[in-house]
């Protein structure tokens, strides 16, 4: 009798009654970064609200074929990970910055420039992997849970100077939001505590609507289907100069790519090759990003959002984000999903979000564990590298009176710290210097670390 090998857990096949609700629950805690990035564009440039629909379907869209392309990986394009992919926050800024400055053709043409520029820059990228040890890993997840709970704090509690801002009303919505999702956890087991970022944000939204802040009334208003346009803006504009922030973040990007696969790997305990798994992650983004650009929208990357609900559920199967995937095709397809997604209240889903992007820097705190940090190397890489990637997230516009090129970067926290941690772990540790304090305190993590850069090499 034969004996197969047991299916590891990210490949494992779910039932669809699960497979629907964990993508659902997928979804609802992403949902928010595709409407906000539509939002954030339209209201910046003006765009006309036949446009604005018309953008979200498309962003839904590609969203939900970069999370398919990312679950299944077919031709080495995509990691057959549980990712999700949405638009990049940076990414957006940047291109609303290059539409103003141009035009929109002018930036649909810089998203796809970057797309591009991914497939060229990939071959010498992989080739420095070796500079993201554990120490950059965790120190780049605790500064995405930083900037992305200061992204969502203020959907929460809003803009300083509107009539909205600091509303107790809506603040008292996200935290008991956050206490929901706690106590389904504590209460339930099995597949409803595994559900219980989901059930939290259901109990929000439930609570909004008691208290006449959520209303379906529009759900049901205009088209039942709505299918995306191609070009929307006309034929995009290839202008490299006018690109030059998209091209410059793409490398950050890349940087962002490494950590997440790494930190999903280690979450669904999957061992992978860096050097072979991270290219297909940043060929998903390559692809999706050419084909955003083609519908309209600025970079499509995957997210670290959701390796925050894969931790918190434990559900590890690339089968659930896939079903997300075909749900985030749905809701681009079905106009009213999309609506109704849209409204559920800001408060409850930046409050779903609060508690779900902690968990991502509680498994940055986890891997700087397994870091030796009395080493001086591990103490003053993690150090100067939550230096430099804090400061200018807790403190914004701290380099504003400086050149706009430099702002790029070192106002981007996540992009500063990550650059700081290799830098400076480079210093350490691929310049020999303190070699023999680094050979004392560890002499197999030094073996380990010459056995994999040689790898590297060849």
């Amino acid at each position: 009798m034969a004996h197969h090998p047991p299916v590891h857990a990210v490949d494992e096949r779910l039932p669809l009654a699960k497979l629907i609700l964990f993508g659902l629950q997928h979804v609802l805690v992403v949902a928010a970064s595709p409407i906000t990035a539509v939002f954030l564009v339209a209201k910046a440039l003006g765009l006309s609200s036949a446009l604005t629909v018309d953008l979200i379907s498309a962003t839904f869209l590609v969203c939900g074929l970069g999370t398919l392309l990312q679950s299944f990986g077919p031709l080495k394009f995509g990691a057959r990970l549980p990712f999700i992919m949405v638009p990049g926050g940076a990414p957006v800024v940047l291109f609303v910055l290059i539409a103003q400055q141009t035009n929109l053709q002018t930036a649909a043409g810089a998203t796809i420039l970057t797309g591009l520029l991914y497939f060229l820059l990939l071959p010498v990228f992989a080739r420095c992997l070796r500079f993201f040890p554990r120490i950059v890993i965790g120190t780049m997840l605790i500064l995405v849970a930083v900037n992305l709970i200061r992204i969502y704090g203020v959907v929460i509690v809003g803009t300083p100077g509107t009539a909205e801002f600091g509303s107790p009303v809506g603040i008292g919505l996200a935290l008991s939001t956050v206490g929901f999702t706690v106590l389904f956890a504590k209460l339930f087991k099995g597949m409803l505590g595994q559900l219980a970022v989901l059930l939290g944000l259901l109990a929000g939204a439930a609570l909004a609507w008691s208290l006449g802040l959520m209303s379906f009334a529009e759900v049901w208003s205009g088209a039942l289907v709505t299918l995306p346009t191609p070009l929307p803006f006309g034929m995009p504009r290839f202008d490299v100069l006018a690109a030059l922030p998209l091209l410059i973040f793409s490398v950050i990007s890349m940087a962002e790519a490494t950590g997440q696969t790494i930190a999903i790997a280690e979450v669904v305990g999957k061992e992978i090759d860096p050097q072979t798994e991270v290219p297909r992650t940043i060929r998903g983004d390559a692809t999706m990003s050419v084909l955003g650009g083609l519908f309209g929208t600025s970079l499509i990357i995957t997210s670290s959002e959701n390796i925050g609900i894969v931790q918190a559920t434990g559900v590890r199967s690339r089968f659930v984000t896939a079903a997300a995937g075909v749900l985030l095709i749905v809701i681009a397809l079905l106009a009213p999903l999309g609506r109704l997604a849209n409204a559920i209240p800001a408060p409850v889903v930046g409050g779903t979000a609060l508690i779900v992007f902690s968990i991502i820097g509680v498994m940055g705190i986890n891997l700087l564990r397994q870091v030796e940090l009395r080493s001086r190397a591990n103490m003053y890489t993690l150090a100067a590298a939550l230096t430099m990637g804090v400061l200018p997230i807790v403190v914004p516009g701290v380099y504003s009176r400086f050149p706009a090129a430099l702002q790029i970067v070192l106002g981007n926290g996540l992009a500063m710290g990550a650059l700081t941690a290799v830098l400076v772990n480079a210093l350490f540790a691929h310049l020999n210097l303190n070699w023999r304090e680094r050979h004392a305190a560890d002499p197999a993590a030094h073996l380990e670390a010459a056995v994999n850069d040689n790898r590297s090499c060849h």
